[in-house]
């Protein structure tokens, strides 16, 4: 009787370069995958959001109209609008499809620090170098935010949207987990400046990077530590974390020129991807397949489990 060979292991790191995307918009200060992956969003010191396509690497779209660096962007859920936030301390809200600016945000009193949907794109979530968080209605034509959060004693870093929770770091060492049903606030103490939040993909837990040199996992309800991950070096700039697709891996930018990746679980560094010799300003995780992005200095890199050419043979077979 003969066993069936057991099924070859998906390799769960992209480690192979796929493409590097000389973006010719400056320093790129961020890079997002859109809802579904096959979109590329490059934000550049030059004022201008920029879309490639994933596949190619061509670029589709320039998007002008920010004043300042462009420092965060999102896209909505059916790829019909972008949101962009910059040092001008405005939001724009994008039509995909013709490149013209739908709405102007403005009442926010530093520049904006992230930026990002809500899932049916009803509501932006923006936070801010002034310490708030607001939330604007996308469909209505007033120009007020709907909300404004201004518990952080300092910058807001980062945010995330997660069905009816929002995730905010802020430069006052403190992750904060709003539950806008409820109306209620957890607040997390971390003694160093906060980069990054996110969200796990199971919901349960909390992730943040921090200017200690630091990225931490959190129990999202009981702010237990159940990870700390170090080796990398975050020590002066704003730089990104994220879990990999089924949370089996936790990355960070380093300064030193690589991403850092770590099994969750153990701790232990599984893979330090070399990017080149400057700060890795950047990353995104595709949202379903081992896909990373990363930017450095004017490029982005695509990077993938496996080399491009064994996937098109895998393709056309």
């Amino acid at each position: 009787m003969s066993f069936p060979e057991p099924r070859p292991q998906v390799p769960q790191l992209p480690q192979h370069l796929l493409r590097s995307i000389d973006c010719q918009q400056g320093a790129v200060r961020a890079v997002r995958f859109n809802a579904d992956g096959n979109y590329i969003l490059s934000c550049g010191s030059d004022k201008s959001l920029k879309l490639w396509s994933v596949s190619r690497g061509t670029l589709l779209k320039t998007y002008s109209g920010h004043g300042y660096d462009v420092l965060d962007a999102d896209g909505s859920f059916d790829n019909s609008q972008l949101c962009s936030c910059s040092s001008d301390k405005s939001l724009i809200l994008w039509d995909v499809a013709t490149g013209q600016v739908t709405r102007k945000l403005r009442g926010h009193a530093g520049k904006v620090n992230c930026v990002q949907f809500n899932e049916e794109a009803s509501v932006i979530f923006s936070g801010s170098l002034d310490g708030t968080v607001r939330s604007w209605d996308t469909r209505s034509r007033r120009f007020e935010p709907i909300q404004i959060l201004d518990e952080a004693r300092d910058g807001v870093s980062s945010l995330k949207v997660a069905q009816h929770e929002l995730l905010t770091g802020s430069v006052d060492g403190r992750v904060r987990r709003y539950d806008l049903r409820k109306g209620q606030l957890h607040v997390d103490f971390i003694s160093s400046p906060i980069t990054c939040v996110c969200f796990s993909q199971d919901g349960q837990c909390t992730l943040s990077s921090s200017l200690d040199s630091t990225v931490r996992l959190l129990d999202k309800s009981t702010g237990e530590m159940l990870g700390e991950y170090t080796g990398h070096k975050m020590k002066g700039y704003k730089l990104d974390c994220c879990l990999s697709g089924k949370d089996t891996h936790v990355l960070s930018c380093s300064e030193d020129g690589h991403v850092y990746c770590w099994d969750l679980v153990e701790g232990s560094l599984a893979l330090k991807l070399p990017v080149g010799k400057a700060v890795v300003q950047s990353l995104s995780f595709h949202p379903t397949e081992t896909r990373l992005l990363t930017s450095m200095e004017g490029r982005v890199q695509v990077w993938g489990a496996e080399p491009e050419e064994e996937e098109e043979e895998a393709i056309a077979t």
